[in-house]
Formats: C-alpha cells, structure tokens, sequence
C-alpha cells in the first residue's frame, strides 16, 4: 500500500523554483496527497503560482508560519491521517517537530538548503539538500565619484615619468636621491605620494624591484631605474 505523504513548506524560507525538486522527492516516498506552503503571501508571490501546492496565509507576525506548520504537522500526526512527512525548510526552528514526529514512529524527510543547521538535518529520518536556481539580485552600481580632485596618473604612465626624472637627474651613474625625486615629481608632474596608496616614495620604489633598485634606507638614499624592467621604452630614455 503506497505511503501517503504530507508536505509541508516554509515558504518564506525556501524560493517557489524548489517546487518541482521537492514534489518529484515526496512522490519517491509514496502519496503526497497534502500540499501546503506557509508564510504570508505578501513575501512569497512565486508560491502564489504553484497550482500544485495549497497556501496557508500566515500573516505578518513574527514567526508565525513556523507555528502553523507545527501545529498541522501535529494534528496530522495525531489523527493517523498521514504516514510520512517532508518537512523543506533551511530553519533551524524544524528540529524539534522532526523529532517528535518520528518519536510517533513516522519518516520524516528533511529538504533545505547546504546552510541547513546540523541539528534539523539529524533531527530527520533522511535529509536532502537543494539549491535555487533563482537568479540572484543584480549588484548595485557603484556609486559615482564626487570628487572634484584631478585623477591620479595610472602606474604606468606614472613610472614613465619617474624614469625620465631619474635618468635626467642621475649622479655619475649613482641614480637621483629620494627626496630629490619626490620634489621632481610633485613640482613638474602635480605627483604627491600621499595621494597614492603607498604613501610614501621608498614603498612605492621598494615594491618594483623590477623597475627601480635602491640604496639602504637614510637621508640620501638614492635610487636608479632598471632598463630591462622597462623593455623597448626605455631605450628612449637617458643613460643613468
């Protein structure tokens, strides 16, 4: 004799497109002949449109489609008119009425999402995991900058002109100090390092050894370009 199967649903818990999944899972287990989604309607407009299943409105209150699916599931129970449940939810809540429900000797079939609590899912006589489909909400756009301040010169155009200042300015091979091309590079390019995210011109050096070595640390450190770093590029540029 085929099992006859309850379903019930927390509807503000879990997306309309699960419909299909979890009606084919219940009929693997017998008769799904009761249908029931809860949550207020208001919340879910996709349920709305499963002609297979019967909405139980559960109004706006705080948690209360969760009572309602409890106390039909009960009565159910008690009135022998069912031999098993799925009970889909990803909500925690479910886990006692999963376990008494097979305390009355019946198969409980748990359905939710991977984010489902341990606890509901071992509550269950078996538990089976699903995922919407549903498109997820677009990103927001990101927000238009207001600031009015000039747009800073990207890294490559902006290690141009470093390499230009330092070929122009080098020392008998020894390269440009430090200080000497910070001065440089704020008075003919409008270049302040504060405004890049390095802060400070040795961490923005530093952190291109491919471009620039530099002397240790100290007031007159000084710092030359790589010409291989730059490739074909730098053949335009000054000897160091």
């Amino acid at each position: 004799m085929t099992k006859r199967i309850a379903v019930l649903i927390d509807g503000e818990n879990l997306s309309a497109d699960l419909s299909e999944a979890i009606l084919r899972r219940a009929k693997a287990l017998g008769d799904p002949f009761l249908r029931r989604v809860y949550g207020n309607v208001a919340l879910m407009p996709g349920w709305s449109k499963q002609a297979e299943f019967t909405l139980v409105h559960s109004g706006s209150g705080k948690n209360s489609a969760d009572v309602l699916l409890a106390i039909d599931a009960m009565e159910l129970a008690g009135g022998r008119l069912v031999e098993g449940f799925v009970l889909a939810s990803s909500d925690g809540d479910f886990t006692h009425i999963a376990t008494r429900l097979r305390e009355k000797g019946l198969d409980v079939l748990g359905m939710g999402a991977a984010k489902t609590p341990p606890a509901f899912r071992h509550a269950c006589s078996a538990f089976y995991v699903m995922e919407s489909k549903a498109a997820p909400p677009p990103p927001k756009p990101a927000p238009k900058p207001t600031s009015t301040a000039p747009a800073t010169k990207g890294p490559e155009e902006l290690d141009l002109h470093i390499r230009a200042q330092i070929a122009a300015n080098s020392r008998q091979g020894r390269g440009m100090k430090i200080v000497d091309l910070s001065l440089a590079m704020r008075t003919k390019h409008n270049v302040t390092i504060s405004a890049l995210p390095e802060k400070r011109w040795r961490t923005y050096l530093a952190a291109r050894p491919a471009l620039y070595d530099l002397d240790p640390k100290g007031p007159d450190a000084f710092v030359r370009f790589h010409p291989a770093g730059f490739g074909a590029s730098a053949k335009n540029g000054a000897a160091q």
